[in-house]
């Protein structure tokens, strides 16, 4: 019989979005008539619909499929030449930072890249998690081996977890003790706070004298509404030698359902043989693509490519703006019932405390059996997670007002 691989028996329960969904289905067959009712502000999916340039690229893609004069087969695996020259360009060195389009490796998404990225690294290496943070990071790790057992109070063994708090803004400074691998998120999910240059400067200072790889995940960079906030790590000098960056266009183009993103990977980022060789990870993450991927299809990159076009990037701030409404909308909303709440600014999730004594499942129960609207409970995000709840702003304007009416009318 063939064997497993064993870490997969470490995770906890199911992740964090089936148990949600596992706990709505209940609801509706519990209520059948309430269930009619929920609004969703839990799982942090888009509901409005692809901008018009990337339905016209899509289609014009789709046209050209049909002749065999334009017709495409297997593609580069990290990317056609026209979509990473045009990421190149308009995400980094029109905005005067070094990137280059052989560094760009189009994707399904950013999601699946924080878990990719493992296969180069080896066992044994310091992670450091912030916490709360995003589910993915924590279980890819348990799943290639690199944590001990669940811990009884929640998390894992062999991960060094960095509180995030309302204290310290939700952005963690560098730990005393030596890391090897470092996860950031910003703007964060699930905190929706947002990290500053000279706290983005010391994360690079401490991965450079560490010898350290930070793992960028700016999947919600588009948000980012302050100017001076910084929209990639490597802005920050020295960020080349020891960063690697995931970009999503799940949000900002409403790919969530289409599926495309990109990681960027410089020449510069190495790690360590056993016997003490340095290895770049770039030849390493082109090998990986060569052999596991061909790439992401021709139309969803020519669909990518349309959202950099003049139309589209009016098309993708127009969208933006109705999230970032929605989210102060919701910030405005609880902050009127009394609830303190972080995030909603430079993101698309506020971060709510829970009224004191209540649990965040607790508080997940009641809004959907009161207010019958959905949320994501804060413990699912780590133990510094209990107590807080995330609300998605990714809704309609209509179910958002809705909701916040709700959210007004319980007795708290």
């Amino acid at each position: 019989m063939a064997l497993i691989n064993e870490h997969y028996l470490k995770l906890r329960g199911g992740y964090l979005f089936p148990e949600i969904t596992r706990r709505l289905e209940a609801f509706r067959v519990a209520e059948p008539a309430a269930a009619k009712r929920i609004i969703r502000c839990g799982i942090g999916d888009v509901t409005e619909p692809l901008p018009s340039a990337v339905i016209e690229a899509m289609h014009n893609a789709v046209d050209e499929l049909a002749s065999r004069e334009t017709f495409r087969g297997y593609g580069p695996a990290a990317g056609y030449e026209f979509i990473r020259e045009t990421i190149a360009q308009h995400d980094f060195r029109g905005r005067g930072i070094d990137v280059d389009a052989s560094e760009i490796f189009l994707s399904d998404g950013s999601k699946g890249d924080c878990g990719h990225i493992l296969e180069l690294l080896g066992r044994g290496n310091r992670v450091v998690i912030a916490d709360p943070v995003y589910p993915v990071y924590v279980d890819t790790n348990v799943m290639v081996g690199n944590t001990g057992e669940a811990l009884a109070d929640g998390g894992y063994g062999g991960i060094v977890y960095l509180p995030c708090t309302p204290a310290n803004g939700f952005v963690a400074a560098p730990p005393a003790q030596r890391a090897d691998l470092i996860y950031l998120c910003y703007p964060n999910n699930p905190t929706g706070a947002m990290i500053d240059r000279r706290q983005l400067r010391a994360w690079v200072d401490y991965a450079l004298e560490n010898d350290a790889i930070i793992l960028y995940d700016v999947a919600y960079q588009a948000f980012i509404s302050e100017p001076d906030l910084p929209r990639s790590i490597y802005e920050i000098d020295g960020a080349r030698r020891c960063a690697i960056e995931f970009h999503s266009f799940s949000k900002n183009g409403g790919f969530t359902g289409v599926r495309c993103g990109f990681t960027v990977c410089p020449r510069e980022v190495a790690g360590l043989t056993k016997d003490g060789r340095k290895i770049t990870l770039h030849e390493l993450w082109q090998r990986r693509w060569n052999t596991r991927s061909n790439g992401v299809s021709y139309v969803v990159q020519r669909a990518a490519e349309a959202l950099y076009s003049p139309d589209g990037k009016a098309q993708v701030a127009a969208l933006v703006d109705h999230y970032l409404t929605n989210a102060r909308i919701l910030r405005e909303g609880f902050e009127a019932v009394g609830w303190k709440v972080f995030g909603g600014v430079n993101a698309p999730y506020v971060w709510a405390a829970c009224p004191d004594g209540v649990s965040s499942w607790e508080m997940f129960d009641r809004l959907l059996q009161d207010a019958n609207v959905a949320v994501v409970p804060g413990a699912g995000f780590g133990r510094c997670g209990e107590g807080y709840i995330r609300i998605s702003a990714f809704n309609s304007r209509d179910n958002i007002d809705t909701a916040v009416d709700r959210l007004r009318k319980l007795s708290w």
